[in-house]
C-alpha cells in the first residue's frame, strides 16, 4: 500500500458541479501520492457537499454559505497543513506522479513559489495551446529554476508554496473570478519569488459544460482594468484604460465590466501599490510578445 505524501494538499473549489467534483476527487484519490484533499463548496444548491461527504469519508469538505469565487481557494489554503498546495478546479486533476514531482522541485528550488504544469484537455489528451506559450516564455530565468520563468499561472493547474501564497494575501476576493491569478503572480514576483512552467508535471482538464461564458467575459474585462489600476505605473494604466474603452466600443456587452470597474475606483485608489521596475519590465516584455 502506498503511503500518503505528507508534503501536498489538493484544494478544489466548486460550485453547483457535483458530478464534476466527484469525478475529480475520484481521480485524485487514485494517484500514488494519496494527498490530503480539501473541497471548498462555494454555496452550492445542488447538494454537492452532501454528496461528496457521503462518497468520500477521508476528504475534508468545507461548505460555504455564499459563492466567494476564486477566494474560496484562500480558505482551502489556510486549512491545509502541508508546505505545498496543488490547486485544482472541479474539472481538473493531476496525473499520477505529478504531485510528487512538483513537491520534489519545490524542495530543490527554495525561491520557487509556483509551478504550472502541462495541461491535457479531454479524453484525447490534447495539449492546451497556452502550454506552448508558457514553454516559450521570453522571460530570462536563472539556472536555479526547473523550467521557463513565468509571470502568471493557471489557478486550476498549478502547485504553490503555501507560505509564499499566504504572505502576499492570496486571491483578491473582489476579483471573484477571471484573471485572478495576475495580481498574485505579480505580487509574488515583487516579493522576490519565482514562478515556472514544468512540462513534465501533467494536469488533466475535462472542461465542464456548465460555464457562464458571458459573465466571465465582463469579469475578465473588469479585473484586467483593476489590476492595471492597482499595480501598473500611471502611463501604462492609462494606456490600458484607453484600449479597454475601445474594446467596449467594439463589444458593447463589456460595458457592464467597465461600469463595475469604475464603481471600484475608491477601493482601487486606497490599495494601489505600483510594482517594482523589474517586475513591470517583465510584464511589458510579455505584452510586446503578444
Amino acid at each position: 500500500m502506498t503511503s500518503a505524501d505528507a508534503r501536498v494538499t489538493v484544494v478544489i473549489p466548486t460550485y453547483n458541479r457535483a458530478v464534476e467534483a466527484e469525478r475529480t476527487v475520484r481521480h485524485l484519490l487514485s494517484v500514488p501520492e494519496q494527498p490530503a484533499i480539501v473541497v471548498v463548496d462555494n454555496g452550492s444548491s445542488d447538494g454537492t457537499s452532501q454528496r461528496l461527504a457521503r462518497e468520500f469519508s477521508g476528504v475534508k469538505i468545507i461548505p460555504l454559505k455564499a459563492n466567494l469565487g476564486a477566494a474560496a481557494r484562500n480558505i482551502g489554503m489556510q486549512t491545509a497543513e502541508t508546505p505545498y498546495v496543488a490547486l485544482c478546479d472541479d474539472d481538473t486533476w493531476w496525473a499520477p506522479g505529478s504531485l510528487g514531482r512538483a513537491a520534489d522541485l519545490f524542495a530543490a528550488y527554495p525561491r520557487l513559489a509556483v509551478i504550472t504544469g502541462r495541461v491535457l484537455i479531454g479524453s484525447e489528451n490534447r495539449e492546451d495551446p497556452i502550454c506552448q506559450a508558457m514553454a516559450t516564455s521570453p522571460l530570462s530565468y536563472p539556472s536555479q529554476l526547473p523550467g521557463p520563468s513565468l509571470l502568471g499561472f493557471l489557478a486550476g493547474a498549478s502547485m504553490v508554496r503555501r507560505s509564499a501564497f499566504l504572505a502576499v494575501g492570496g486571491f483578491e476576493p473582489r476579483f471573484f473570478l477571471g484573471g485572478e491569478e495576475a495580481m498574485v503572480a505579480a505580487d509574488l514576483a515583487a516579493a522576490g519569488w519565482a514562478l515556472a512552467y514544468v512540462n513534465e508535471v501533467v494536469i488533466h482538464h475535462h472542461p465542464s459544460p456548465h460555464r457562464n461564458t458571458r459573465a466571465r467575459q465582463w469579469l475578465l474585462y473588469r479585473n484586467a482594468l483593476w489590476f492595471a489600476w492597482l499595480r501598473r505605473p500611471f502611463p501604462t494604466a492609462w494606456r490600458q484604460t484607453l484600449d479597454s474603452l475601445r474594446s467596449v466600443q467594439r463589444h458593447p456587452r463589456l460595458l457592464r465590466g467597465l461600469l463595475l470597474a469604475l464603481l471600484g475606483l475608491p477601493w482601487v485608489l486606497q490599495h494601489r501599490r505600483v510594482l517594482p521596475a523589474q517586475v513591470e519590465g517583465a510584464l511589458r516584455q510579455l505584452e510586446q510578445q503578444n
